[in-house]
């Protein structure tokens, strides 16, 4: 039983019971929907989360009978189920929980209802938070009201660190080795793919290098997205600059997927903040650096048994720019923010928009892709030029 290395993890409940699941009574008293920022503070949250209860409160007008419901905790899954009947009335991936929030004797559950493209997930500006937050998203709010309120938002909080040492320890990483970063950040990816897994686990894609550079020399390298979908999310080697440290050194290749820089981690953390950790290392001579040796091109196998499954993802002048969470191109390996390079071993590079559209519209079967970020394809053909960090 894998439970027995379970770090501990602080919270009310044991780990193991919350890998099977745990069940607490409350009352069910309405959902409400709300638009978000992608990243709100906590207390913006916090007043989402006041906003959703009055919202329900008053919708329902107090003389409406309750709904006893009992909430299933997992690390994979937040339930809703009819006390009597027992029927699921809610079921949500535990990855697509925003937020939790206890008022008292209320809980208020946030959820993710789709993702929209991030408006940065394209552009490698290095201005913090350019584009980023404008987007609004979707959030479901259910409310419950249970005596047992505080320990039903611990108890979520202490699932989602345990599915995230989970996570780590099925992909050979031991969780007592990572700094504790937001989990939600590395959960919201959670979801395996063969390939992905396979390669990530295997300890000869994974190596440590220590590279040495002048005081005051940059490193010499361009960082992209690995782009929404991967089971990682961390960056990219996308372009080294010519006789920079990091191109002198023999040791890196385009693709490389960087894991951490002088022991700090860079897993879900945003594009910018990794930037600006490189761009710290200016006076160093010295430079650490955990990576996955990745190829640049990303493999992707998508299988449709008939017409009427759909892909789940949407493409706009060639760049993957949606996915749908669960879907068949997610479990493939899509990502959003990359540029398909070939369908079924044609190259659709220069192909028309629409082309590509009919061409994946009509597959059905297995559908072999090729993709790599929109970033790298753009510095790769010349249509962008370098800023070197």
């Amino acid at each position: 039983n894998n439970c027995k290395c379970l770090v501990a993890v602080p919270g009310p409940c044991e780990p193991e019971d919350l890998i099977d699941g745990i069940i607490f009574a409350a009352n069910y008293l309405g959902s409400t929907q709300l638009l978000s920022e992608r990243n709100p503070s906590k207390n913006i949250r916090m007043m989402q989360a006041q906003e959703a209860v009055s919202r329900v409160k008053n919708s329902e007008g107090e003389s409406q009978a309750l709904t006893e419901v009992d909430l299933f905790i997992s690390t994979q899954r937040i339930k809703v189920l009819n006390a009597d009947t027992q029927e699921t009335m809610m079921d949500h991936a535990l990855r697509t929980i925003s937020y939790i929030a206890d008022i008292g004797n209320i809980v208020v559950l946030m959820a993710r209802r789709r993702m929209p493209r991030s408006a940065s997930q394209d552009c490698i500006e290095t201005t913090p938070g350019a584009q980023e937050g404008k987007k609004q998203y979707k959030m479901i709010c259910h409310v419950f009201e249970s005596e047992d309120a505080q320990l039903i938002a611990q108890s979520i909080g202490q699932a989602f660190s345990v599915a995230y040492q989970e996570f780590l320890r099925a992909n050979g990483i031991n969780p007592e080795d990572l700094s504790q970063k937001e989990y939600s950040d590395i959960i919201n990816t959670q979801e395996m793919y063969n390939d992905d897994l396979i390669h990530f686990s295997n300890s000869e894609n994974c190596k440590e290098l220590q590279l040495e550079k002048q005081k005051g020399e940059i490193l010499g390298v361009v960082i992209v997205e690995s782009g929404w979908g991967s089971i990682l999310p961390t960056v990219i080697l996308a372009n080294m600059m010519n006789g920079g440290p990091a191109a002198r050194s023999g040791k890196l290749s385009i693709g490389d997927q960087i894991m951490s820089i002088n022991g700090t981690s860079l897993v879900g953390l945003p594009l910018a903040t990794c930037q600006g950790i490189i761009k710290g290392l200016k006076n160093q001579t010295q430079v650490k650096l955990n990576i996955v040796s990745c190829p640049p091109v990303t493999t992707v196998l998508i299988k449709r048994p008939d017409l009427k499954y759909q892909l789940g993802f949407s493409v706009q002048n060639g760049i993957i720019c949606s996915l749908m969470r669960g879907g068949i191109a997610e479990r493939g390996g899509v990502r959003v923010g990359h540029r398909i390079i070939e369908i079924n071993g044609q190259s659709v590079v220069a192909t028309a928009h629409e082309k590509i559209v009919q061409a994946l519209s009509n597959s059905v079967g297995e559908i072999h892709m090729k993709t790599m970020p929109a970033a790298m394809f753009r510095l790769l053909t010349g249509q962008e030029t370098p800023l070197y960090i």
